[in-house]
């Protein structure tokens, strides 16, 4: 079980320590993770993690170092994807929004050998002008498709296996321009810091890494990964027992689905390297199988989500307060002859916690002809059902499916019950390819045969810390889905043993008290959330740094501070924020 006795302080630390894949980093105070926002030296330098889609491990930033050298020419950067189909795609959009005239973009693919039969290994490289950094970046941001670390660290050894003449001419900082901070969504500075190359490390280090790793990732060899895969699609779709061996999953019939959908099966689930790669995806799925319409982002979303339906397709229609009104207001555009293509929505949504009304979202789609897609990655599956209200489910399976925070991954379900569901699985048949690496998938099988035990004892430990903020005169305001203005919406779809998921955000009545309650908090603190440990982060700060005013808009806090609840234990959970909170005082 989690402590808060060692909770990691480094600046720039993974979390969790010593975890080579971590997912997160450590900036321990609201000074700190103001600092790495506007790029300041004494944070940026010491950034050694990252959440992946923001920061690059360095296992790829050597990748791309490699690569260049041997097949860049002067004056060219490059970007690695795990296929060549989505490496076309990223040329396609640099194309697409690139102001270089005449400019080369070029894609190049390499053959590595697999690892084992059934594997795939190649990797597919966007070769660009300098000038095209940030451009090639957004793409990598955006659709969460870049080239895993785990992947990378395996091309890097064969790659280098094969070179026999000289050493790489250039450091993997030099040849990389790409900051680890300047990946950020709103990054001002583009300086780029060192990273520590792996070619330093001792044999002793680089061991001990991979027992950590072995040993509290309870590794297998990656010659299960078909077995693998099928039971994480199984546990996705809830026909798989919980704590299955590995070893009987293909002897093992699988259940009836747990998910509250007829006929739902392993083959209605589809993985993707992760969970906003889950979300363009679903958006890909819709404009290649569907008429292409606007879509609509209903409520406050994770950002990415709307830089997807703005720059892909032809845009989005934005409900940002995510109320029952904004049904009404949207209803109202389709009486009046708008035609859409999709609903995209959260549920609960990031950071505030609200429920869309996902019955009478499911009425209006069935009268005016649109697709519903839920992200369910903060209500995860067990506390709620919501495929009966849609026709296709999204997931992070980095966050809570996971928890152990050294591994990426996403989902998207497609509900039998949809109207849509013939056409959409006959297009996802012509468009899915399986890009998740198979150590990665080693590793979220592993992570995720508790996931049911974690979730219950999450949810406890979330409601017990909101009871103790609830009542404390300097926080202004919860959010959590029991105590919001949407808690009926969010109960309609709540499962029979469900709660209220691990995640809520505060809001005090000063912004001081924010900083200062931020800073005292023995706990981990750094980007992401759904870990087994306590994680908190100043939320707005990271996610909306340059425009906080345009977040306030749709009740987003500048000083808002998120809490992921972990699995300590109730009470010491309680005590270590009651003792942040007698600080202010």
């Amino acid at each position: 079980m989690p402590s808060f006795d060692h909770p990691p302080t480094a600046l720039g630390c993974p979390i969790p320590a010593n975890t080579p894949h971590a997912v997160s980093v450590t900036l321990p105070s609201w000074s700190a993770t103001v600092a790495y926002e506007e790029g300041e030296e004494w944070v940026v330098s010491k950034m050694k993690s990252g959440y992946p889609r923001f920061f690059l491990h360095e296992k790829i930033q050597q990748l791309v170092s490699l690569v260049e050298s041997r097949y860049g020419s002067t004056g060219e950067r490059a970007i690695i994807f795990p296929s060549y189909k989505v490496a076309c795609k990223c040329r396609t959009f640099m194309h697409r929004f690139t102001k270089v005239t005449d400019s080369n973009i070029r894609v190049v693919e390499i053959t590595v050998p697999p690892p084992c039969q059934g594997v795939h290994s190649n990797i597919s490289i966007v070769f660009f002008p300098e000038s095209e950094v940030a451009l090639a970046r957004s793409f990598w941001q955006h659709t969460g498709h870049g080239i895993s670390s785990r992947m990378a660290e395996y091309c890097l050894e064969r790659l280098r296996a094969t070179e026999t003449t000289k050493s790489e001419s250039k450091s993997s900082a030099d040849a990389f321009k790409l900051a680890p901070h300047t990946f950020r969504r709103y990054a001002k500075k583009f300086d780029s810091p060192s990273v520590a190359s792996s070619e330093d490390e001792s044999d002793d280090s680089r061991e001990f890494a991979t027992y950590l790793e072995e040993r509290f990732g309870r590794n297998l060899d990656i010659s299960f990964v078909r077995q693998v895969k099928i039971a994480l699609r199984r546990r996705i779709a809830g026909t798989l027992e919980d704590n299955l061996d590995i070893s009987q999953v293909l002897q093992t019939q699988p259940h009836v689905s747990t998910r509250n959908v007829e006929g739902l099966t392993e083959d209605d689930v589809f993985l993707y390297p992760t969970g906003m790669s889950s979300i363009f995806n679903a958006h890909q799925l819709l404009l290649a199988g569907l008429e292409n319409k606007k879509s609509v982002c209903f409520g406050f979303p994770y950002i990415d989500t709307l830089k997807i339906l703005n720059k892909w397709g032809p845009g989005c229609h934005f409900y940002g307060h995510g109320e029952p009104q904004d049904l009404v207001e949207f209803e109202k555009l389709l009486e009046g002859g708008e035609q859409v293509m999709a609903l995209f929505c959260e549920f609960p949504s990031n950071p505030l916690l609200k429920s869309p009304n996902l019955r009478e979202i499911r009425r209006l789609a069935d009268k005016y002809n649109f697709v519903v897609v839920v992200d369910e990655t903060v209500g995860n599956f067990k506390n709620i059902h919501v495929l009966e209200y849609a026709d296709i489910v999204v997931s992070s399976l980095t966050k809570v499916f996971s928890g152990d925070s050294n591994v990426m991954g996403g989902s998207l379900v497609l509900s039998p019950a949809s109207q849509y569901y013939d056409v959409l699985k006959e297009t996802m048949a012509k468009e899915y390819e399986d890009n998740m690496w198979a150590e990665d998938a080693i590793f979220l099988e592993r992570n995720s045969r508790d996931f049911v035990s974690r979730i219950r004892r999450i949810n406890v430990n979330a409601e017990a810390l909101c009871e103790l903020l609830l009542v404390e005169p300097k926080v202004k305001n919860v959010y959590y889905p029991k105590y919001s203005s949407t808690r009926q919406f969010y109960d309609n779809c709540r499962t029979e043993d469900g709660g209220y998921g691990g995640l809520l955000s505060i809001v005090f009545h000063e912004p001081r008290h924010a900083q200062a309650f931020f800073d005292a908090v023995k706990a981990a603190k750094g980007p992401s959330l759904g870990t087994n440990f306590t994680l908190l982060c100043p939320y707005t700060v990271i996610a909306h740094f340059l425009e906080m005013d345009w977040a306030a808009e749709y009740g987003v806090d500048p000083f808002l501070v998120r809490i992921s609840v972990g699995l300590e234990a109730t009470d010491e959970l309680v005590e270590t924020f009651s003792s942040a909170m007698r600080t202010l005082s």
